[in-house]
């Protein structure tokens, strides 16, 4: 099977060659096109898969790239999602990141974020920070919850770092702090699960994690409050066998089900059976009941 990845960003810590990868990983050739270059396009892809990268959602696809996938990712901003809901329109199959965003868009079908185990998933090494943190300051209220963190707990690690050092940050933090800010699954969870900390990160209105299979303290810990966060770092960091538990069980279920491979899976699973005949199967589905694909299994296309 042959598939066209079209998305403008060459960062390497971007969902487009998050998905690349797990291309290679499932034996599917997967070839980068960038937006800007979308009029060279060539037919005979058997996918046209188009990734979100925040720009370029004037730019339409040629008519001969079919069948046409596009994966939403910033449907949580305002000013992305009009621009998004104007051009879902064009593409045969919709997925969105964001559970929400589902029942605003027609025809979508959510396709959570994950972690990429060759960037995140490292084994833990020896603690040296309590806190682990890397992103942006991302503005009320958790640039306030970072701050008064750095203060708390002067043995941390928080701020914006090279996709590179993440790993390493997760990997050697007692525990690894995330507020969601679109209130939402998002992917820094699944990178501090990877990285083998204990995650700490704000409860959801939704039941979005218990879907995925994370449970409050079994696989990670949930605060809703800053006074229940405070709480609960001091209660795991004086508690090594428990963090150690839990961090543990986060970290298998993330590597075991929520990485960018399994996520492929999903996406080629539904799109074959949602854009071709079943007299005319796609090229996935015959691998995949070959059992040519690794890992491939109902049971595991299903978040």
């Amino acid at each position: 099977m042959r598939i066209a990845l079209i998305f403008e960003n060459l960062i390497g810590a971007t969902t487009g060659f998050y998905f690349h990868r797990a291309c290679q990983a499932l034996g599917v050739t997967g070839d980068h096109w960038r937006l800007r270059d979308a009029a060279s396009i060539p037919r005979g892809y058997d996918l046209y898969l188009r990734v979100d990268n925040g720009d370029g959602y004037g730019v339409r696809l040629p008519a001969h790239c079919r069948p046409a996938v596009f994966y939403a990712i910033d449907t949580h901003l305002p000013h992305s999602w009009r621009k998004i809901r104007r051009m879902a329109p064009q593409f045969d199959a919709l997925f969105c990141c964001h559970a929400d965003a589902v029942s605003r868009l027609p025809r979508a079908e959510w396709l959570p974020v994950a972690c990429d185990p060759q960037i995140h998933g490292v084994a833990a090494g020896q603690a040296q920070w309590d806190i682990g943190f890397v992103g942006t300051e991302g503005g009320i209220p958790r640039k306030f919850y970072l701050q008064a963190l750095r203060e708390r707990y002067p043995k941390s690690c928080l701020g914006g770092f090279d996709y590179t050092e993440m790993a390493g940050i997760y990997g050697r933090s007692r525990i690894g702090f995330n507020y969601s800010i679109a209130d939402d699954v998002n992917m820094r969870m699944f990178e501090v699960m990877a990285g083998g900390a204990l995650l700490v990160t704000n409860a959801l209105d939704s039941d979005d994690l218990q879907q995925l299979g994370f449970e409050d303290r079994t696989h990670l810990v949930l605060y809703r409050s800053p006074q229940e966060l405070f709480g609960v770092i001091e209660e795991f960091l004086a508690d090594e066998p428990a963090r150690r538990r839990l961090a543990a069980a986060g970290q298998r279920l993330t590597l075991e089900r929520h990485t960018y491979v399994h996520r492929m899976r999903q996406l080629l699973s539904s799109a074959s059976k949602r854009l071709f005949r079943p007299s005319a199967k796609s090229q996935y589905q015959v691998l995949s009941e070959a059992g040519k694909v690794p890992g491939t299994s109902r049971d595991e296309c299903s978040v």
